[in-house]
């Protein structure tokens, strides 16, 4: 990394503690000694952590187990929210956890540092872009410091460095040479806001911007750059069953927005019209894609998307049709910002023209319908009402014929089939009404007719996606710049790889309007061909920024190589990740060119994985005002204010306690409040409690019968919080629970300080138990975690301390509470030997007063008694 870069991107002086900062200030109203003071712990092991360099990094060479835990790195956009917090406080517990389990860790930290907001903040404040982000990044980066955030900060990926993005200028011209990236004219989504082109991914389903969600994205024709990924949909596809470490919903969308569909394309003519003048620029056959070709006899008009070319061809002579089209075209576009296009009201236009049905020469009339959007490759259907619900609707709306094709087979041979009540979808039937095909399996009359289409040339079987080639144009200045070049003599020239990195010129006017604003840079535009010599103009388009965050995570693995993207023996021994955490609104996006990215780089030697990620988290939101927390929305909550007012240990754990990760978090300030108490509950016992020196435990001490009552309950509910809390974090992340237990164990100690101070307790056992519960915290809670393993005489390195073990002997409960019900009906409760047989059980409830009270000269008809759980007594 050049030196000029790295200093701007350590900004080693944003890390320090500022007095003129809120959080930075010690609370000097209370007694360190008597009061947990916060800002006290947590700016002494502060400058101590950072006085380490080396504290989070990982080791090198290592037998140790491996463990990549990773959170998506973050958009620099100027300060960290709460919504931020959560996110990044899951993946640090997880961190630390495996850290104290043995594993040698990997967590690190970077910047997606190219992106749209830069340029809109150069406009706005007239602040070159990457002076604004690096800015941010400095303030950003002190924020995750304070906050107590265990980065490897060592491994810092910044993405907007010409070190990085030299790779992905690298990766581009390894897609070209494989004829994996081509240019091509294009229907493009253009956001008018944005300026620039969307991918499909980035168009949201109401049909606006991802970045605007009011703005609807508008369609243009230009010449674009694009990247294969469509080479890679069958195994994007298939490695989804080889992913169950990632929760089902995010498969469920990517299989969705592949989309594959095995069917028969089908070319029906467009028929001549009288006073017939030639056919226009969309020429005279309309594609027909359809999943169920042995409906086709069902056929009985064949509709287009309003957009469709032929439409086109057809409004022009006609000013009539053309102004309905116009309305169906903002109907569609009405239905988009409400929401699912799929549910709007169907509306059709005829256009007094009519198709050729190629399989029985019937003429059947051309529509054009709103419900049918330029998005669904042919832009074109064979409308079947008696077989597609869709269908059947428009039919009975305007009055089309229904034609019955199909009939359902019946279960039983003797029985005679019955028309099916309409629509019916099924696919286990007979054709009828269909010429020769008459009396097939539909299943055999797919595979037979798809035949006969290819072997007369208008037809053949195909399958399609949903999934289209990414579109990686961008219009903007702040992005990766493309390696390509325009000679007159020799066309489209890639830039040499010795040549890399073509840089990004700076200095450069930010506008939003006449393209990308390199192409008024003539130093950058004006080039030499490589290969005559010649004159030549440098592409002006950058690189759509998920280029960048397709690959990043390998870069950690060697982030400082200046010979390749990274070494293959190191991306070997971390990959996959082992844990990625992020939201789920980039399942598609994301996480989809991630996947691609990996199987491109496995295909070039790179690395010998096929995915990325072996388990992934979605967090769930955070809530504010009864919307996601968000700086657009103006309902942030920031984590400066919360550390200055409770320490960043409570605004951390108040994140991972009020919901379930996965749950949407409602945020309210008192919660942090609360959490704060807590901790200074924990502070306060192990001061009042901490020896002098932790001593040793001698075998009959830890012996359950060698212990009073009261060190029994303390040693119980001990192990029962290791084992609440290494189970959830070994499976379900319910990191609420397992602070909710930590908070029952510190109750019970409370309640076990007058049998403390009566000598009931044995001092080096309270200090073991102390010990434990100070473990079972520093995940959650460094800064206090760390403060209490010092007072109690800890000498080693509380992050590789070795995590607590769990005895199941140790914590079985001696007795259990039974509740007693009389004919269903809660009565009373029993208190029984936890290991008591039934008949026991069923003596204790039968002698409880209140019991025998109630069933005192009643017959006693049944009793039911579910081990551990209840006794249920019959009676009449």
């Amino acid at each position: 990394m050049p030196q000029e870069e790295k200093s701007e991107a350590t900004v080693t002086q944003a890390d320090r503690p500022n007095p003129e900062r809120a959080a930075d200030r010690p609370n000097v109203d209370r007694p360190n000694d008597e009061r947990y003071d916060p800002q006290r712990v947590e700016m002494k092991w502060f400058e101590r952590w950072r006085q380490d360099a080396s504290l989070y990094a990982a080791e090198p060479d290592s037998t140790k187990k491996k463990y990549y835990v990773l959170e998506m790195l973050p958009y620099p956009s100027g300060a960290l929210h709460m919504g931020h917090v959560r996110n990044y406080a899951i993946g640090d517990a997880l961190a630390r956890y495996m850290w104290m389990n043995g594993y040698n860790v990997l967590h690190p930290m970077g910047w997606d540092s190219f992106g749209l907001p830069a340029e809109n903040a150069a406009i706005q404040n007239n602040t070159p872009p990457r002076q604004w982000t690096l800015n941010n990044i400095a303030n950003m980066k002190a924020q995750f410091n304070r906050m107590g955030f265990a980065f490897d900060w060592s491994r810092e990926v910044t993405t907007c460095f010409p070190e990085y993005y030299r790779w992905n200028q690298w990766f581009f011209l390894k897609l070209f040479e494989r004829g994996l990236a081509y240019r091509k004219k294009s229907k493009v989504n253009w956001c008018p806001k944005c300026a620039t082109v969307l991918a499909n991914e980035q168009v949201l389903s109401n049909g606006c911007c991802w970045r605007h969600e009011d703005t609807l994205v508008e369609q243009r024709e230009l010449e674009q750059w694009f990247v294969r990924t469509t080479k890679y949909a069958d195994e994007l596809l298939d490695g989804l069953d080889k992913l169950p470490g990632w929760p089902e919903k995010v498969r469920t969308m990517q299989r969705n927005w592949i989309g594959r569909s095995e069917g028969t394309l089908v070319d029906f003519k467009l028929d001549y019209a009288e006073n017939h003048k030639g056919f226009g620029p969309g020429g005279s056959t309309i594609s027909v894609f359809t999943t169920r070709v042995d409906t086709i006899f069902g056929a009985t008009s064949v509709q287009l998307a309003p957009e469709h070319p032929i439409v086109k061809d057809l409004a022009v002579a006609n000013p009539d049709l053309r102004a309905k089209v116009d309305q169906l075209i903002a109907e569609q576009r009405k239905a988009k910002e409400t929401g699912d296009i799929g549910e709007i009201e169907k509306h059709g236009v005829p256009t007094g023209r009519f198709a050729i049905n190629p399989f029985n020469s019937e003429r059947v009339p051309v529509w054009v319908a709103n419900y049918i959007m330029m998005a669904s490759v042919p832009y074109a259907i064979m409308s079947v009402p008696a077989h597609d619900k869709r269908a059947y609707e428009f039919a009975k709306k305007y009055g089309l014929e229904i034609r019955l094709v199909i009939l359902p087979i019946a279960n039983d041979p003797e029985e005679t089939m019955a028309e099916p009540q309409l629509p019916f979808v099924g696919h286990d039937g007979m054709l009828i009404n269909s010429g020769r095909y008459g009396g097939l399996a539909c299943a055999e009359a797919i595979k037979t007719m798809s035949a006969y289409a290819e072997e007369n040339k208008f037809g053949k079987a195909t399958v399609t996606y949903r999934l289209k080639d990414w579109g990686i144009s961008r219009q903007r200045y702040w992005g990766t710049p493309i390696p390509m070049l325009y000679c007159e003599k020799d066309g489209i020239v890639a830039v040499p790889e010795k040549d890399l990195p073509v840089l990004l010129p700076e200095n450069v006017e930010v506008t939003l309007a006449g393209g990308s604003p390199l192409g008024n840079v003539p130093e950058f535009v004006n080039a030499t061909c490589p290969k005559c010599g010649g004159p030549a103009r440098r592409e002006t388009d950058t690189m759509d920024t998920f280029v960048d965050s397709s690959w990043y995570f390998y870069r950690y693995t060697d982030a400082h190589n200046d010979r390749a993207p990274f070494d293959g023996k190191a991306a070997q021994y971390w990959f996959p990740i082992d844990q990625y955490i992020g939201g789920v609104e980039h399942a598609i996006l994301h996480l989809i060119y991630s996947r691609f990215w990996t199987k491109f780089m496995r295909d070039l030697g790179l690395i010998t994985n096929d995915e990325p990620v072996e388990r992934l988290f979605t967090q769930g939101m955070v809530i504010k005002d009864g919307r996601k927390m968000s700086k657009n929305l103006g309902n942030v909550v920031s984590p400066d204010e919360m550390v200055a007012r409770y320490g960043s240990d409570a605004a951390r754990l108040n994140s991972l306690f009020a919901a379930p990760p996965d749950r949407d978090l409602d945020w309210q300030d008192s919660g942090v409040e609360g959490i704060q108490r807590f901790l200074g509950r924990v502070y306060r016992f192990v001061v009042k409690h901490a020896p002098p020196s932790s001593g040793t435990l001698s075998a009959e001490t830890l012996q359950a019968t060698s212990l009073q009552p009261a060190a029994r309950a303390i040693q119980r509910k001990l192990h029962q919080t290791i084992k609440r809390v290494s189970d959830d974090f070994q499976g379900r992340w319910h990191f609420n629970t397992c602070i909710s237990a930590i908070m029952e164990l510190v109750n019970v100690l409370y309640g076990a300080e007058e049998a403390i101070a009566q000598k009931a307790v044995p001092v080096p056992f309270l200090a073991n138990v102390q010990r434990n519960l100070v473990l079972l915290l520093a995940p959650f809670a460094p800064y206090l975690a760390h403060e209490l393993w010092e007072m109690l005489g800890e000498k080693g390195n509380l992050l590789k301390a070795p995590w607590p073990k769990y005895d199941a002997a140790l914590a079985k409960e001696e007795e259990i509470v039974i509740p007693v019900q009389v004919n269903g009906k809660l009565r009373s409760r029993v208190v029984v030997p936890a290991d008591a047989t039934e008949e026991t059980v069923l003596e204790h409830a039968l002698a409880d007063e209140k019991i025998q009270a109630l069933i005192a000269g009643k017959q006693v008809v049944k009793k039911i008694y579910v081990p551990g759980k209840l006794v249920n007594i019959v009676v009449k």
